[in-house]
């Protein structure tokens, strides 16, 4: 028996930490890794986004959680609250929509800019 199910794209569901960020200029990226003890990791399920971020020497750390969602080309986060540093950054900004390439265990946030050019990146690997 043939099934009707349509064909899913990727799943974001699971957990992801960043491995490093890219930077266009023109045509040229520069990708660099991730300093040395800092964590970024976001955990994506049922439509729900926690982000936490830890650097070394900080000892408040970052946090974030709201919902999400994606098409085949765009993932879209909407942070409801978060630590005091991000509610005081979510009175200018509460939606992220980011260019998205997503594949199995890797995806990038890619921020565009007003013409659609691609300007920087986050990159992240599945660790869950």
């Amino acid at each position: 028996m043939l099934s009707s199910k349509p064909n899913t794209m990727h799943s974001m569901q699971g957990v992801w930490e960043l491995q490093s960020f890219s930077n266009w200029n023109g045509e040229a990226i520069d990708t660099v890794d991730k300093a040395p003890g800092y964590r970024q990791v976001k955990i994506y399920y049922n439509g729900k986004i926690m982000w936490t971020r830890w650097v070394p020497g900080d000892k408040k750390g970052r946090f974030g959680y709201g919902s999400y969602k994606i098409t085949d080309t765009e993932l879209q986060e909407t942070i409801e609250y978060g630590d005091y540093e991000m509610m005081q950054a979510l009175d200018t900004m509460r939606v992220f929509t980011f260019e998205l390439d997503l594949k199995d265990d890797t995806y990038s946030q890619i921020t565009l800019d007003g013409e659609g050019n691609p300007t920087s990146s986050e990159n992240y690997v599945r660790i869950d």
